[in-house]
Order: structure tokens, then C-alpha cells, then sequence
């Protein structure tokens, strides 16, 4: 082969190797996400990308605070009959293959209830989330009968409290439908950083 041709040769198959790289590292480890809705308003807007890490709850379960990208049950409702005034304690079992982004909030084990849009954990209320919007008078932002959330599950909200369709509706997430944690925002500009 001529060496102007080699040269191209070469080229290409080392742009290809960087782009198989480049995709399995994604597979593997990271995994761009585009926010579809206003729930995690306004932590993160409509519109807005951030990466996601696949690997970090390879490492160590989810802990409260974490925005997390996940699988949604296929149906959003509760998987089993709930009373007034009680979220819901259990999914349908159904991993859907759409992906949606939330807040965890409440870990395994944990007896969790809503008060005003906050939960309230094992009694206590967690009030200081300064990175939510308001609930009023919203379906869910009152549940004050208490649910003990399964192990192997988290409960999940959006911080947009009174817009959020999240487990207070159709249950508590298993960590296995769990992609990764969101760890970082890179577009719009304006808003680069951690969310």
C-alpha cells in the first residue's frame, strides 16, 4: 500500500477504535440524560443534560439527596390497593424500559409519611430541602398515613413537589432498576455543574 494511503488507513482505524472506546466507556460508565419534564424543577429544567454515573451503586447503595436515573414501573399506579391519605407502599413488580429522573428520599426499611410536601421520616420531617419547590395544596403533598418502604427499594420524589408524578403515586423504586446516580449538568451552559 502507498504510504499516503497507509497513513489514511491508519487513521481510520484509529478513529474507530476511539469511537468503540468511546461508546463502551458510555455503555459501561456514563450515560448522558436530557430532563423530559418540569418534576425536578427547579433543580433541573425541561430541556437541561447531565451525565449520569452507571457505576457508583456498583460501589454503594443510594443514599437520601441522590438524583438518580431509573427505570418506572409500567403502570403508574400503585401496584396494590391503598387507603386515603397513604402513599403508595408497593409497585406493580413491572420494570418499564423508559427512564425517568427523581430525588431519593427515603432508604429500605424506613417508615415513611407526607406532610406539606416533605417527608417525614422514621417521625422525624425532613424540612431542610432548600432545593424544592413549594407543595399546595397538590394531590400527595399531604400522606400522612405511614408506609415502611421495602427492602431493596428507595422512595423517590421530584423536587417539584405539587408537579412530580413519583412513588407517593406508584411505589417505591427497586435499586436494580436503578441506571445511576446524576452526577453532573453540562448543558445549558448557564447551568454547568453538579445539579
Amino acid at each position: 500500500m502507498p504510504r499516503p494511503m497507509a497513513a489514511v488507513a491508519e487513521l481510520i482505524l484509529i478513529a474507530a477504535i476511539a469511537l468503540g472506546l468511546a461508546e463502551g466507556v458510555q455503555a459501561a460508565a456514563l450515560k448522558p440524560f436530557r430532563i423530559p419534564s418540569a418534576s425536578m424543577e427547579p433543580t433541573l429544567t425541561i430541556g437541561q443534560r447531565v451525565l449520569v454515573n452507571r457505576v457508583v451503586y456498583r460501589l454503594h447503595p443510594p443514599a437520601r439527596g441522590n438524583i438518580i436515573v431509573f427505570h418506572p414501573p409500567t403502570s403508574l399506579e400503585c401496584g396494590v390497593p391503598i387507603s386515603p391519605g397513604e402513599a403508595c407502599p408497593q409497585g406493580n413488580g413491572h420494570e418499564d424500559s423508559t427512564y425517568f429522573i427523581k430525588r431519593v428520599v427515603g432508604l429500605p426499611g424506613e417508615r415513611l409519611s407526607i406532610r406539606g410536601g416533605h417527608p417525614v421520616i422514621n417521625g422525624v420531617e425532613l424540612v431542610n430541602e432548600p432545593y424544592i419547590l413549594p407543595c399546595v395544596g397538590e394531590q400527595g403533598c399531604n400522606l400522612p398515613k405511614t408506609i415502611v418502604i421495602p427492602k431493596g427499594d428507595v422512595f423517590v420524589m421530584g423536587d417539584n413537589r405539587g408537579d412530580s408524578d413519583d412513588s407517593r403515586f406508584w411505589g417505591p423504586v427497586p435499586e436494580t432498576w436503578i441506571i445511576g446516580q446524576a452526577f453532573f449538568s453540562y448543558w445549558p451552559l448557564d447551568r454547568i455543574g453538579s445539579p
